[in-house]
């Protein structure tokens, strides 16, 4: 009897791996993949970080036209480039549109001045000596009325894009930067602005 109740637990304990096989397998599966995983990741993790976060700064000449009476400024920017091995980087930049395109102190828009400072999520791929690029920048500006009348701060928004141009190892001519401002809170309404720059840019690392 002792025999036959001996039997019959071993038997129970059968039939209870069989049915938890569709569950042990899988998870010993696991353990095992997740016991070999880390030393993969390290070494795809090693792999990357041999490209490292490529760092930039430079300056442009600016032109562009100001919504707000239709006029037309020409300026300065600075700014810096972070970008991944992933193509993914950032950028951040000032820009001071403070020059008239022509002299005369009576025109409408004599004073009229913007500066802006933003940064952003950029995007740029390498084809030779060739770096096209997109960004989608944010910050504020700083808006200056025709005659000094008022000054008011306010949200900018500024799509852009355009071209690097590999000089050397570390010098690249950014031949062309467009770059579309909108100034969503303005206080006569939505204003917008746009313009081209040119400048050279130089890799810190």
């Amino acid at each position: 009897m002792k025999n036959f109740l001996n039997f019959v637990r071993a038997w129970d304990g059968m039939s209870r791996l069989r049915r938890c096989r569709p569950v042990f397998f899988p998870a010993v599966l696991g353990v095992v993949c997740l016991g070999l995983t880390p030393p993969a990741q390290a070494q795809v993790e090693s792999t990357a970080s041999r490209g490292g976060l490529k760092l930039s700064a430079g300056g442009t000449a600016s032109a562009y036209q100001l919504g707000y009476g239709e006029v037309k400024l020409l300026g300065a920017s600075a700014f810096v480039d972070a970008d991944s091995p992933r193509h993914i980087g950032i950028e951040g930049e000032a820009r001071w549109l403070t020059f008239h395109y022509d002299s005369d102190a009576d025109r409408p828009g004599a004073d009229e001045t913007a500066k802006t400072y933003m940064i952003g999520p950029r995007y740029s791929r390498d084809y030779g000596r060739f770096q096209p690029y997109l960004k989608a920048l944010v910050g504020i500006g700083q808006f200056n009325y025709p005659y000094n009348f008022a000054k008011e701060t306010d949200l900018v928004v500024a799509p852009g894009g355009g071209v690097d141009y590999r000089l050397t190892h570390r010098i690249r001519w950014r031949a062309v930067d467009f770059e579309y401002q909108i100034w969503p809170k303005f206080t006569y309404g939505l204003m917008s602005s746009y313009g081209l720059s040119t400048g050279i840019l130089i890799k810190i690392r």
